[in-house]
């Protein structure tokens, strides 16, 4: 995509993080913004400060992992705006301890958000995309951890989530080049980014909340502390948006924001070929 000014961006998890600062990257390419995220409080504060900027922004408060919500989603992007030409499924959190000790309500909760959200993001806007039959982009958010092999501080079951939405992005990309639908895809896999992914928390469903006095539970939120200090010296979000409208303007498709991580992929590419066990890599 060429041309941004005029044209309309629907971004998930917009409230905070890389959502946000996209959504204010859109804005001030002259784009009409439409700013989803479950977090209600949060999302006004942004449409507000957006406003007053002098943005041409909606708020819709949108649970992705709920298809229903998804298509609500589209149904007033519409109404307001007439079309939707930049797609960020963005929107994800983080839960859970190893593969084996996280609760099914991790397991449910991390799916339905982190991919399930992309899937249900997908299905109900490519069809809007391929009717107006005009140029398009959709950016999926993944992980370098999605791209890479080894365990992660609690993050099992995140980093399957973020394997998969790279396997789903790819398969998307040739599916539309076949067709030669005016609409071109990219995985945003970044690094660490200074973001609110650790409190994710503060927005999981009342009814997939885990028993805080679990013992195993202690292990894991000292772990958080500590990553929390690493997440705050992490590279701004702003600067990953910066990457994706750079992307998005050379129709790339795998964006990494993150030149170190390289290494980390590319022994887990020569791990396959040479068919060796996979080795331990840290969280980038």
């Amino acid at each position: 995509m060429k041309e941004f000014k005029g044209r309309v961006a629907v971004i998930t998890g917009a409230a905070t993080g890389i959502g946000r600062a996209i959504a204010e990257n859109s804005a001030r390419e002259g784009m009409k913004v439409v700013l989803s995220d479950i977090e209600e409080e949060a999302l006004t504060k942004t449409e507000e400060e957006m406003k007053v900027a002098g943005a041409d922004v909606l708020a819709v408060v949108t649970d992705v992992s709920k298809a229903s919500d998804v298509e609500v989603l589209a149904q007033k992007t519409l109404q307001a705006f007439g079309a939707v030409h930049l797609l960020c499924n963005n929107a994800g959190v983080n839960a859970g301890t190893s593969i084996w000790e996280s609760t099914l309500a991790d397991w449910k909760w991390v799916i339905d958000v982190n991919l399930w959200g992309v899937i249900h993001g997908v299905r109900t806007f490519v069809p809007i995309m391929l009717g107006q039959d005009i140029e398009c982009h959709i950016v999926n958010t993944a992980s370098i951890l999605g791209l890479t092999s080894g365990p992660g501080p609690n993050c099992g079951i995140y980093k399957m989530t973020k394997h998969a939405v790279v396997s789903l992005s790819e398969t998307l990309y040739c599916e539309l080049v076949e067709r030669n639908a005016p609409i071109k895809v990219s995985v945003l896999c970044p690094g660490l980014v200074n973001t609110r992914i650790l409190d994710s928390e503060r927005n999981r469903p009342p009814e997939l909340k885990n028993d805080p006095a679990e013992g195993k539970m202690r292990h894991k939120y000292e772990i958080l502390e500590k990553m929390r200090k690493i997440f705050r010296t992490a590279m701004p979000a702003a600067q990953i948006a910066d990457c994706v409208f750079n992307a998005v303007g050379e129709e790339k498709f795998y964006i990494l924001t993150h030149p170190v991580s390289k290494e980390k992929i590319r022994s887990r590419m020569e791990n396959i070929l040479q068919e060796r066990n996979p080795c331990w890599s840290s969280l980038p």
